[in-house]
């Protein structure tokens, strides 16, 4: 667990290294960045290493109707996540799309999955996207005003997010979890 453990907080170290220590982080230039994408490699590393071989207590289980709940979820974080990039019109409601769309993914997980390393990884990073949310609203102050995007950046987005969903299925299926019940 303990790995497990590291991994969710050097993602959350990471990431929040720029906004807690801006002057810090400038002064490291290109270099940071460097540093930063290699923290996130050896993060994820660590997570999909530590989730593997966590073993703690089960307080419940899958079912037919959470499975149901969770991959609505799930097209929803997609779709959240491609509205970020296309600029739809949820972006009007919602200032951290990136953000929020891990927020609903990290839930959506934990729907399906009421397990102690579950809890680490899916809450771990829940807890750090409203975390860093409140930070960048903090270091930035109000959103720039909205502009509603082309009919087309809608369409494309739901596209994306159908697609995404179906190949990250896919991998789910592929590595044996299945998603769907």
């Amino acid at each position: 667990m303990l790995i497990l453990i590291l991994g969710v907080a050097l993602w959350a170290g990471a990431h929040l290294f720029k906004r807690l220590a801006p002057a810090r982080r400038a002064g490291l230039g290109d270099k940071g960045k460097g540093l930063v994408s290699a923290a996130l490699v050896v993060a994820i590393v660590l997570m999909v290493i530590g989730y593997r071989m966590a073993d703690g207590a089960v307080l419940w289980g899958r079912s037919p109707a959470l499975v149901g709940i969770n991959n609505l979820l799930m097209l929803l974080a997609f779709y959240i996540y491609a509205a970020s990039v296309r600029g739809t019109r949820i972006t009007r409601w919602i200032r951290h799309a990136q953000l929020t769309a891990v927020l609903v993914w990290s839930t959506a997980h934990l729907l399906v999955n009421g397990d102690t390393p579950s809890f680490v990884l899916f809450g771990g990073l829940a807890v750090w996207s409203v975390v860093q949310m409140l930070v960048i609203n903090r270091a930035e102050g109000p959103r720039a005003p909205y502009v509603a995007p082309a009919m087309k950046s809608e369409v494309l987005a739901g596209v994306i997010s159908v697609v995404a969903f179906s190949l990250v299925a896919a991998i789910h299926l592929w590595l044996g979890y299945n998603p769907f019940g």
